[in-house]
């Protein structure tokens, strides 16, 4: 579930690349309408029941602490989504969720507690071994932009500069852990208000994306709402394609929902360490899926084949890693 997971997180943003006539405004400000708002209150409201009960009766505290975390993960997402029109999706998502896995896989033990050393030990080696991974994207990225400067010198375009892509890309990855914390901090209560409801242990997931979602979402409204007004790309929606445009977007709302959703039941069934081991191994199989999906869409079919080299052995390192990680969840739940 957790590698199915990743590869929908890793395919959500791919029919962006299909969009006609949007700016960067229009589309995302779009696909973070419809993710975070729309998408999660239609499913919460449809598949949980006993919904005012159990959020009626949530904890303010819980809340605030959600909330505030997801308030983070919100910022980290949407600089994601610049930073992958700075540096295309597959060394994005390669720099941003090896930047979530890192931090964002240590972050549960804050609130479930350190395992035996011995898994602690392995889980860190794994996390360590991905990144050296996302070392040898960044390397891989910097030499395609090398190539991309020589050709845009020769009349070619040239895309947004690689190194505040990456930044861009690091900085949101730190601020999207807020998501791992969120999750461990209220599927305790969420999970047991939600079975004295009546619903099956799977409706959990859904309950816990909805203060998630909903928190994070206002941020991001806030910021689009300034810049469609800031980039005059009102009008942008007045177009021949929007009928088209507003389906491939909720394919990308739906998909980015529905993995995280499927994230928070995985690492309910991964264990102890599920909150750790599921997030490694949700964030490492998007990014497998988004390297592949960015070399079939073209992104690296002018770059040097040392910069190739450097994207598939990333890509090895943080296969292996994950593995790693996994190993270290068995240990524990023997």
């Amino acid at each position: 579930m957790a590698i199915g997971a990743g590869l929908m997180l890793g395919l959500y943003a791919l029919p962006e690349k299909f969009t006609k006539e949007f700016k960067y405004e229009n589309t995302w400000s779009l696909f973070f309408l419809l993710t975070m708002f729309i998408v999660p209150i239609v499913a919460s409201l449809l598949l949980i029941n006993g919904f005012s009960t159990i959020f009626g009766n949530m904890p303010s505290e819980l809340w605030l602490k959600m909330a505030l975390t997801s308030v983070l993960w919100g910022i980290g997402v949407m600089m994601w989504s610049k930073a992958i029109n700075y540096i295309g999706l597959s060394l994005g998502f390669s720099i941003f969720i090896g930047t979530v896995i890192l931090v964002g896989s240590l972050l549960p033990f804050i609130e479930d507690g350190l395992p035996e050393s011995n898994v602690i030990l392995y889980i860190l080696i794994g996390i360590v071994i991905v990144l050296l991974g996302i070392v040898f994207n960044g390397r891989a990225g910097i030499l395609r932009e090398k190539a991309e400067l020589k050709k845009a010198q020769e009349g070619a375009p040239k895309r947004g500069n690689m190194t505040t892509g990456i930044l861009i890309a690091v900085v949101g990855g730190l601020l999207a852990t807020g998501f791992s914390y969120a999750n461990a901090a209220g599927r305790p209560y969420l999970h047991e208000a939600s079975m004295a409801q009546g619903n099956p242990e799977w409706v959990t997931a859904v309950a816990v994306m909805f203060p998630i979602f909903i928190s994070g979402g206002i941020v991001m409204t806030l910021y689009f709402l300034w810049q469609l007004s800031a980039k005059k790309a009102w009008e942008g929606f007045k177009t021949p394609a929007f009928t088209s445009n507003f389906a491939l977007i909720l394919i990308m709302a739906v998909f980015h929902y529905a993995a995280s959703a499927l994230f928070a039941y995985a690492a309910f069934k991964l264990g102890a360490s599920g909150n750790t081991v599921g997030y490694a191994i949700f964030n490492t199989a998007s990014v497998a899926t988004a390297i592949v999906s960015g070399i079939i869409t073209k992104e690296w079919i002018s770059a040097p084949p040392k910069a190739r080299s450097f994207l598939y052995g990333g890509l090895a390192l943080m296969v292996a890693g994950i593995l790693v990680v996994a190993y270290a969840n068995g240990l524990g739940t023997a």
